[in-house]
């Protein structure tokens, strides 16, 4: 790779990592071609775009970049490959799901919407992350539950309400 090659990929990652919401490093190495296309065919199906990258030029990338990944630069050792996703539990999800049929991907650290996380043993935090539509979700059911509560009383004491109005005007 000549100069100007690695400053053209150097500026791409550095773009790439600006835009990012949630960025995966992950280990593949070892995995045969078979399995790296599977692993590549369910990345796509869950909208996770996956790359391999060379540590030094993620590293000079990450330093050029405005945003501050903490600890990450220290886990770029031995393969490194990037999964970029819109949700922040995506790529754990999918990998806790892949290691079913093989005991790769391993995750070195996740840079989830400005939060860093180190090691392989943060998978299972990183799955029971909620994207922000799951927490909107949530919210909105949490308010809707006491409106309807009382809607729901209203609409049964009315009833009871003219029953009992209907007995005394009988009377």
């Amino acid at each position: 790779m000549t100069r100007e090659e690695k400053s053209q990929v150097i500026e791409t990652l550095t773009a790439e990592l600006a835009d990012a919401k949630t960025l995966y490093l992950t280990d593949i190495a070892g995995l045969d071609a078979a399995t790296t296309s599977d692993l590549r065919r369910a990345c796509f199906k869950a909208g996770i775009r996956l790359s391999v990258v060379k540590n030094t030029l993620l590293e000079k990338a990450m330093e050029a970049s405005d945003r501050d990944f903490g600890e990450l630069s220290q886990v770029l050792k031995g393969n490194t490959s990037l999964m970029f996703s819109e949700t922040g539990n995506g790529p754990a999800k999918l990998i806790k799901d892949f290691r079913k049929k093989s005991d790769k991907p391993i995750l070195k650290g996740a840079f989830i919407e400005e939060s860093v996380y180190i090691g392989d043993d943060q998978i299972d935090t990183l799955v029971a992350i909620k994207s922000k539509e799951e927490l909107i979700g949530e919210i909105i059911s949490i308010l809707q539950s006491p409106a309807k509560k009382v809607i729901s009383g209203l609409q049964s004491g009315g009833g009871q309400l003219a029953g009992i109005l209907k007995t005394l005007s009988e009377r």
